[in-house]
């Protein structure tokens, strides 16, 4: 699939910001002695400051509202549902597209839908053309949803194009990976459990935070998620985080540690929102939910 999706240019250069500065002076020199903070806000947070509660609750500030398409809308995926924050004032959105596991459908993904809407963010949970699809094929209907949800979905006004996200389960974990090695101007990527045939990936630069389970007997940690983590450069921001006693379909239910460090990767990668750096920086410690936690965005 051709690569879609750019990497706007957020940086102005010295000679055009200090013009800016000196028509600013011009213009309103009652300003002068006054800090510039709303120039330095961050134009794509989204929601009242985090709090270890906010990150934590079931939902988040945005009423959230659904539209489903179906597999005969679709191109190049299976059709699926999205989520999207009701508030047509707080501009777009930055957005994530979810695929399921080997033989799964979307409603085994379809608690993060309002759950991460409700945070800010359109969410797209997908079905895959086939539930034998494997890794590289429901890399490729990741990027088809994402291309349909920017371009044709119903609520393509809401979504901000440059800002966008994958995550997966399994196979759709695999896919994940596939995607943003793809694909590198989506924004981030959050494998959970993930499961392929492809051990290494040097190539992925996109911000990536994979979700293992201690006692995964389907997609073993020491097998799947340590050594993609492993593999992807020090270079990208990366993390691992293993769940505590859990298995491989961990992700399929309602999950607070992975809902709380789910949104704050996304906040901090696809809004840039640095109030959620709290929650990754330092890394948190082990504890009743976490087994292991690695990180090189700190």
């Amino acid at each position: 699939m051709p690569n879609t999706l750019v990497r706007p240019s957020r940086r102005r250069s010295a000679r055009g910001f200090r013009a800016s500065l000196a028509a600013s002076a011009v213009a309103l020199p009652l300003l002068v002695g006054v800090a510039p903070a709303e120039a330095a806000t961050n134009p794509y947070e989204r929601g009242p400051a985090p709090t270890n509660t906010s990150v934590e609750a079931t939902r988040g500030s945005f009423a959230v509202s659904t539209t489903t398409v179906s597999n005969f809308a679709a191109t190049g995926f299976g059709g699926g549902t999205i989520y999207y924050p009701t508030s047509t004032t707080s501009g777009t959105f930055g957005a994530v597209v979810i695929a399921p596991g080997y033989t799964a459908s979307q409603s085994s993904m379809a608690w993060y839908g309002p759950r991460l809407a409700s945070q800010g963010f359109v969410v797209f949970t997908i079905d895959t053309e086939g539930r034998y699809d494997q890794p590289a094929s429901r890399g490729d209907q990741l990027q088809a949803a994402l291309t349909y949800l920017t371009q044709r979905s119903t609520v393509r006004t809401r979504v901000d194009a440059s800002r966008l996200a994958v995550m997966g389960h399994s196979m759709g974990g695999g896919g994940t990976l596939e995607a943003v090695k793809d694909n590198p101007a989506i924004k981030a990527a959050i494998p959970l459990t993930p499961w392929n045939l492809d051990k290494t990936w040097p190539e992925i630069s996109t911000p990536t935070l994979i979700v293992g389970a201690e006692n995964d007997s389907t997609a073993p940690v020491a097998s799947h998620s340590e050594p993609f983590y492993g593999s992807i450069p020090t270079a990208t921001d990366k993390a691992y985080l293993e769940l505590r006693g859990a298995s491989h379909f961990a992700p399929n239910s309602a999950n607070t540690t992975i809902a709380k460090y789910s949104i704050s990767w996304l906040k901090r990668y696809v809004d840039d929102d640095t109030r959620y750096t709290q929650f990754l920086c330092p890394a948190p410690g082990t504890s009743l939910a976490i087994s292991e936690y690695r990180s090189t965005n700190c």
